[in-house]
């Protein structure tokens, strides 16, 4: 990989760089199906049973180097180290022939096309306005993917950033559209139904389209703040230029591929039900639900339309929350900040709910779990005695216009899609 790249001659970086880097993919002789080897991103993966799952799906299942498995950290990482290194070694992986950007193109059944462009982004700190942040992250994630990224010097899958193109279908959007009408590096369709295909560009006037245009855009972690981090944190150990100075990155331009927003789920490990609804008192309103989980969704989703709303399950049945007490949520959300911020579900749900209400640290692996699966959140809930706090995803229009004011949401407040596989392609440091 050349550090200093083709968009490195413009003298004023002002916005996204994307460079081509040698990709490392499996060899389809050497697994069982390149299906059975990818993974969803590794904060996807339900614990333990999608985990176990994968494990069994195919012995070179990429979940061994994302979440790999072994008694104390020091260990997993050198576990993951140790299996990427053999992997290498066996021809399992293998680094294509020339730096390349790779068109990625995800389908389902039900009609939702979506494609954009991997490769090695340079980073950029929040304040360069290139690449905006809307979610906090949590100190002891960004510690774990620092010491995993660091033992196998990889950036194990790529993280989804989205920008706004023109929609004119010219620059990165051309050469997105010309490459997909060729025939694919691969193509394989996993058990969700999603089909996959990747394609290399390395033509020298299609990867100069791609690099300007993205120079004049910025873009929005839409899934990854937590790698997006690591990246930075591991770009400050090491003096540049150096690889670590880019991170792999799948960019998607939603002017032409519009992404689904949907919620991600809290699991209260600990908490009872009975106790979580106990707690609340007269500070909300409290409707208890005798009915299936799609329609329990759709009453969360009708007074969610109307203010704050939450859906609590664990005790084999569901309790809509809402219309919080405006005494409560005076004393509990902080100032100084924008009132789309202070008026959002995930906002009452730290500030007022866990922070005040149910006293639960919110960065604690012990008390809470963050889930993007509906029905595994309500189910580990009920297996566990705890309580599964379902949320109603927020408009991604809200997200970026917080984004650009430089606000935060808090923590796993949006579950952008679809994500890309984990395993198709992988970036090695040393290449």
């Amino acid at each position: 990989m050349n550090y200093a790249g083709p968009a490195e001659e413009t003298p004023a970086r002002s916005g996204l760089e994307l460079t081509p880097f040698r990709g490392l993919r499996y060899d389809p002789d050497r697994v069982g199906s390149l299906a059975a080897v990818t993974s969803p991103p590794y904060d996807v993966v339900v614990r333990p049973d999608g985990l176990h799952h994968l494990e069994s799906a195919d012995p070179y299942n990429i979940v061994r180097l994302i979440l790999p498995q072994d008694t104390t950290p020091t260990a997993r990482n050198q576990q993951a180290a140790d299996t990427l290194s053999r992997w290498l070694s066996e021809g399992v992986l293998a680094a294509d022939s020339q730096p390349a950007l790779y068109v990625y193109e995800q389908r389902d059944g039900a009609g939702l096309l979506q494609r954009g462009i991997i490769g090695a982004l340079r980073l950029s700190e929040p304040s360069d306005g290139v690449v905006l942040p809307h979610e906090d992250v949590m100190p002891h994630v960004i510690a774990d993917r620092a010491a995993l990224m660091r033992a196998t010097s990889a950036n194990l899958e790529p993280l989804l950033l989205t920008y706004r193109g023109n929609g004119s279908g010219v620059g990165a959007a051309s050469v997105v559209e010309r490459t997909a009408q060729r025939p694919p590096l691969l193509s394989t369709t996993t058990e969700d139904g999603f089909s996959h295909r990747l394609w290399a560009v390395t033509e020298p006037a299609d990867l100069a389209e791609i690099q300007t245009d993205l120079l004049h855009h910025q873009a929005l972690i839409a899934d990854g703040h937590h790698r997006w981090a690591t990246y930075l944190r591991l770009r400050a150990e090491h003096p540049s230029p150096s690889p670590w100075d880019y991170g792999l990155v799948l960019l998607v331009d939603t002017a032409r591929y519009p992404l689904r927003v949907r919620a991600i789920h809290r699991l209260l490990h600990g908490l009872p039900v009975a106790d979580a609804l106990a707690a609340l008192a007269d500070t909300f309103r409290v409707r208890h639900l005798d009915v299936p989980l799609p329609e329990a969704l759709d009453a969360l989703a009708a007074a969610a339309s109307e203010g704050n709303a939450f859906l609590l399950a664990g005790d084999g049945a569901f309790h809509l929350v809402d219309r919080p007490s405006p005494d409560l949520l005076a004393r509990t959300i902080p100032g100084g900040r924008p009132e789309a911020w202070r008026t959002l579900d995930a906002t009452v749900l730290h500030a007022t709910l866990l922070d005040h209400v149910w006293g639960i640290p919110e960065d604690s692996p012990a008390h809470i779990a963050y889930i993007h699966d509906t029905a595994a959140t309500v189910d580990k809930a009920v297996r566990d005695g705890g309580t599964a706090v379902l949320m109603h995803p927020v408009h991604e229009e809200v997200v970026r216009d917080l984004a650009r004011q430089g606000v935060t949401m808090p923590r796993k407040s949006t579950s952008f899609g679809p994500k890309p596989a984990s395993g198709l392609v992988l970036r090695a440091l040393a290449l």
